[in-house]
């Protein structure tokens, strides 16, 4: 198949800052220290620039090791969380994730996004749709197949890989530089128990079980009731229609940070459209999982396998039959 970037080619950048590969599990942060070895058959390239000159933030790239130079790998951006406010690009779960799936043939970027300021929303969904705008202005440097991106989200990072996913094109939520003309658009999506609804947001009882008390937003300072319109247009499930790319919904039952009812929410949104989905509750599992563990401890389900054949049916040709519904 032949692979066209997609959009003009942009001004900036007309180089990237490359690191050098890291097999080691070295790098800039404390945070990466404490990580493993990058596996087998995995290149990482650390924090390499993808925002203009006057920004700080950075993106790791998991690259499959050793590919034929004609190869265009499927890719995903993985969008770390921390309450919007925090977390890192290179911590354990972004790690685990980027590891899985560059292992099984993906490029991934593992962005970092504004976490700090008046300007934090949607600043930071704009940096997350111009990591996906990366990999296409890139796509040839990094044989990226640019026709089938996806994107994938923890937390805060779940509520962004959604926004990501049902807001491509709104001019609203749309970056204006540095890669003008290219599309952010992806073709599929996994959420990790991120919000998906900002003003039906509970509190919960100790096991995880919604309590019906509301929480305030934590994306940004307005208040509850100060401003609806803002609310909305940072939810998820405000933006949901029938061209909507398939998502796959994770979410642990014991959770008490997100309550298990944002994902049955979105879920019960997706299947009103008839969007292609599936709703994984995992039992008497909290907040912060990857994809093998939570609390150091192995998950009910191993969700490696279960996220790269869910990728596998969106991202790569030929088409299987569509998740369950």
């Amino acid at each position: 198949m032949l692979v066209i970037n997609a959009g003009p080619v942009a001004v900036w950048p007309a180089q990237v800052e490359t690191p050098a590969p890291n097999k080691t599990g070295a790098g800039s942060t404390n945070r990466v220290r404490d990580l493993p070895p990058v596996p087998e058959g995995v290149t990482l390239l650390r924090d390499v620039t993808f925002l203009p000159p006057d920004r700080t933030e950075k993106l790791d790239l998991y690259l499959p090791a050793d590919r034929p130079v004609q190869t265009r790998s499927p890719a995903v951006v993985i969008i770390h969380g921390g309450g919007w406010t925090g977390g890192d690009k290179a911590s354990a779960r972004e790690f685990n994730i980027g590891t899985t799936l560059a292992k099984a043939g993906y490029v991934c970027a593992s962005v970092e996004y504004l976490k700090k300021g008046p300007d934090r929303w949607p600043t930071n969904l704009k940096d997350c749709k111009n990591a996906v705008r990366f990999l296409r202005f890139h796509a040839t440097r990094y044989q990226v197949d640019s026709e089938n991106i996806g994107v994938i989200g923890g937390s805060a990072g779940g509520h962004l890989a959604l926004m990501v996913a049902y807001t491509s094109g709104m001019q609203e939520l749309s970056p204006q530089d540095p890669y003008p003309g290219v599309s952010d658009r992806v073709k599929a999506c996994v959420d990790l128990y991120g919000v998906a609804n900002l003003l039906t947001r509970q509190t919960t009882m100790p096991d995880g079980t919604p309590n019906g008390q509301l929480r305030e937003a934590g994306l940004f300072p307005d208040k509850r009731g100060e401003n609806p319109g803002k609310w909305t247009l940072a939810s998820p499930v405000s933006h949901i229609s029938t061209s909507s790319p398939p998502t796959l919904i994770i979410h642990g039952s014991a959770d008490t940070t997100v309550d298990r009812a944002q994902s049955e929410e979105l879920a019960a949104a997706l299947s009103r459209y008839g969007v292609a989905h599936r709703l994984i509750l995992l039992p008497n599992v909290g907040h912060t999982f990857d994809l093998q563990s939570w609390q150091r401890k192995p998950l009910p389900e191993d969700l490696r396998p279960v996220v790269a054949e869910f990728f596998d049916q969106y991202l790569r040709q030929p088409r299987s039959r569509p998740v369950e519904q």
